[in-house]
């Protein structure tokens, strides 16, 4: 009982340590973010909105979040509804090479994004998409249908194989045993898919850095910054974009949460 107290009390030491240590970086973003002290310095100035008030006012920050927030809401849909239609034929149908195809599906997330950017370039390039917003959207949708396909997979992988089949017996078409079966099972998954790849969708700088061109998102607003000169308005835009990205994502992991719970009790 005692070593188990010890061990426990041990863990979540480790634990806060660890959590401490990746989170430190951001907690100090956000507060020299609200310093009026142009430098990041110790000690810290006097509070100050003033890197906000910027940002807001600087036409390349708005544009750079507009397009950011126009890519999220089209590469979002889109990878969400290939990641389903991924996961459903994986579900339902065997074939041959299906593993391989379950292999190379999943797998963009593992290449080197420098690999992806150039890669995609090289590609878009050869079409006359290069340094458009189409070619943003394209690259993005590539980078996040396999994480909607994943969590999809997995609420399928949870749902009885047997349940259409069953509704097919009893006079059903294949399109209503789809629409009364899959589809209450797999809402929840699918909506948390749409948030998880909005939320990559927001937060990607590098392969949207090799092609993009000239039509920049947040991300890479930060680096044009960052080429100029050492600026506060990059913690303040850094800020906004982080509580975006963490906001949607413990949106996604609340309802996969929640969905296994219920599946739980």
């Amino acid at each position: 009982m005692r070593v188990s107290r010890i061990t426990r009390r041990l863990t979540l030491v480790f634990t806060g340590l660890a959590l401490a240590f990746l989170y430190a970086p951001i907690l100090t973003n956000f507060v020299f973010s609200l310093n009026s002290d142009r430098f990041p310095t110790i000690p810290l100035g006097g509070f100050t909105l003033e890197w906000y008030r910027l940002i807001l006012a600087d036409a390349l920050v708005i544009d750079a979040f507009k397009n950011t927030v126009k890519i999220a809401l089209i590469v979002a849909p889109v990878a969400t509804l290939m990641g389903f239609a991924a996961a459903y034929a994986d579900y339902r149908f065997n074939f041959l090479g299906k593993k391989l195809v379950l292999v190379f599906a999943l797998m963009p997330p593992l290449i080197p994004l420098v690999v992806i950017g150039l890669a995609m370039l090289a590609y878009l390039s050869r079409i006359g998409l290069s340094g458009t917003l189409p070619a943003i959207v394209v690259s993005h949708i590539v980078l996040t249908s396999p994480f909607a396909m994943a969590i999809i997979r997995l609420r399928f992988s949870q749902i009885d194989g047997d349940l259409e089949f069953a509704a097919q017996n009893l006079g059903a078409s294949n399109w209503r045993a789809f629409r009364e079966v899959i589809i209450p099972s797999t809402k929840t998954s699918v909506l948390a898919a749409f948030l998880l790849c909005m939320a990559v969708s927001f937060d990607e700088y590098a392969v949207t850095w090799f092609v993009g061109g000239l039509e920049e998102t947040s991300s890479v607003r930060i680096l044009s910054f960052l080429q100029s000169a050492v600026s506060p308005r990059i913690n303040a835009i850094g800020s906004i974009t982080f509580v975006t990205s963490i906001s949607l994502i413990l949106g996604a992991q609340f309802l996969v949460l929640r969905r296994l719970t219920k599946d739980a009790k």
